[in-house]
């Protein structure tokens, strides 16, 4: 099944090509040839390969054509998108990463030192500089692309590669988990940033009233993005509501539309008596509560800017 050939290179030095091939009924199979410097090392790689090939399904598994993640990714964002739509931050990331050297590996190759390498290249500056927490958010969404295609496509993915991978950073005292904000800006920076905006009202009046969504987020605790996407029609100031579309949520945020209770101060602010006196309670402000139903009348306009 291996035959091995000395040949003479033109440096005078010998090489030695092992080539295997297997046929079936006079045809043939399987082949595959590679070269060494070393006789021993060729005849040990020859005896280790025909063992190899010669277990049940190993010339089908070395004959299947590998997919790359890449693949693995644009299928997934096509497939997924179909049940419900992706959060921007995740489609992002996979772009990146199937746009990175990781996308080019065949899914039989993805082990957990791929992973790990990956990773570790990612917190270098070659690799982007990222937080070990940014990097576990990049891991976390290559694993859902990841257990997908192997359940779903069946794909030779090793189903251990990632939950090693993970130990494997953990032990190594990378701490992969986001860390949780211990802190809320002083006086003094809010000040900075409540007249740098003020100022900017006042050179260019019709832009976004950024002093009042500073102040909405200081007393509602809510997101940039979950700010940008009230309406008018969101606002229930009777019963000092409004509903935060897409809230943030760890399972499902896209279609999570949750009624919350606002602070008196943002009501206040709705009906126009802002002050830069807003940043004086900012530091006593508490999360805006969720309750039910609260049906408001239609209509039709952001009311932030």
């Amino acid at each position: 099944m291996a035959t091995i050939r000395a040949r003479k290179k033109a440096d005078g030095s010998t090489s030695y090509l092992v080539q295997i091939r297997i046929n079936r009924d006079k045809v043939t199979v399987y082949q595959e040839s590679q070269t060494f410097a070393r006789k021993q090392v060729a005849v040990a790689w020859a005896k280790r390969r025909e063992t190899e090939l010669s277990e049940l399904g190993a010339i089908e598994r070395a004959n299947r054509v590998g997919h790359t993640v890449k693949q693995m990714i644009d299928r997934y964002l096509v497939e997924a998108e179909k049940a419900r739509p992706l959060v921007e931050t995740k489609r992002r990331t996979l772009n990146a990463i199937k746009n990175s050297y990781l996308g080019e590996m065949v899914d039989s190759d993805i082990s957990q030192q791929v992973l790990v390498d990956y990773a570790l290249w990612r917190m270098i500056a070659a690799g982007g500089g990222i937080k070990p927490q940014t990097a576990g958010n990049d891991l976390a969404h290559l694993g859902s692309v990841l257990s997908l295609a192997r359940a779903a496509w069946e794909y030779e993915i090793n189903p251990q590669a990632m939950p090693d991978a993970r130990l494997v950073l953990k032990r190594l005292g990378y701490n992969m988990k986001s860390r949780e904000r211990d802190r809320r800006p002083t006086l003094e920076e809010l000040d900075k940033v409540l007249e740098h905006f003020f100022e900017m009202l006042a050179r260019r009046p019709r832009v976004i009233h950024m002093p009042k969504v500073v102040a909405f987020a200081i007393y509602s605790t809510r997101r940039m993005d979950e700010i940008a996407r009230i309406l008018w029609e969101d606002l229930d100031e009777h019963r000092q509501a409004v509903k935060v579309r897409d809230m943030k949520n760890p399972g499902q945020k896209i279609g999570n539309d949750v009624w919350c209770r606002l602070p008196s101060a943002v009501c206040r602010m709705r009906r126009g008596r802002l002050c830069r006196a807003c940043r004086v309670s900012a530091q006593r402000s508490s999360l805006a509560t969720p309750i039910h139903s609260a049906p408001p009348g239609p209509r039709h306009v952001r009311w932030l800017v």
